[in-house]
C-alpha cells in the first residue's frame, strides 16, 4: 500500500499540470486577441526579471465595484484595442464586446501582469504600448506579446 501513494500522487500531480497547460494551449488555438494599453512606462527589467505590466484599464475602474473574482466587459474595435465598457453582471454581450476575467488581490490582475523579454530584447520591449492576450469565450487568457504604438509586435 505505502508503494501506492507515490505514484498516484505524482499521477495526480502531472495530471493537474496537464490540464492547465492543455487549458493554456486551448486559449491560445481558439482565443481571440485583444490588445491593452499599457499605462505610461513601464519599467525596464533588470536582466533576469520580470518586469511588472501596469494597464491603463486600472485607472479606468471603479475600484469599489469590483469584488475579489469576476469578469470584466471589453469592447474589441476592429484594430483588436479593447476598453472597458462594464463589470458583467449577467446577460447577453453585444457582438463586439467580450470577457476578460480578472482577480483582485492587492492589485487587479489580468492574465499575466508581468513578461520576460527574450534575450536582447530588453530595448524592444521597452517601447511597448499595448500587451497581446489571446483570451477565450470564457474570459479566461494569456499573455502572448507586446506590441507598440503602431500596434506592430515588438516582443513574443
Amino acid at each position: 500500500m505505502r508503494s501506492v501513494i507515490p505514484w498516484v500522487t505524482l499521477f495526480l500531480v502531472l495530471g493537474t499540470v496537464n490540464g492547465l497547460i492543455l487549458s493554456k494551449e486551448r486559449t491560445l488555438d481558439g482565443g481571440i486577441s485583444i490588445l491593452l494599453s499599457l499605462a505610461g512606462e513601464n519599467p525596464r527589467p533588470a536582466r533576469g526579471n520580470y518586469p511588472p505590466l501596469r494597464f491603463q484599464l486600472n485607472r479606468q475602474l471603479p475600484a469599489a465595484a469590483l469584488v475579489r473574482g469576476g469578469y470584466l466587459v471589453m469592447a474589441i474595435g476592429g484594430d483588436g484595442v479593447a476598453t472597458f465598457r462594464r463589470i458583467y453582471r449577467g446577460g447577453e454581450l453585444r457582438s463586439d464586446e467580450h470577457l476578460l476575467f480578472y482577480r483582485k488581490d492587492a492589485e487587479l490582475r489580468l492574465g499575466e501582469n508581468s513578461f520576460f523579454p527574450g534575450h536582447g530584447e530588453e530595448k524592444q520591449c521597452a517601447g511597448a504600448r499595448f500587451a497581446e492576450f489571446k483570451v477565450d469565450r470564457k474570459g479566461r487568457s494569456v499573455l502572448v506579446g507586446l506590441r507598440n504604438a503602431d500596434l506592430r509586435r515588438v516582443c513574443e
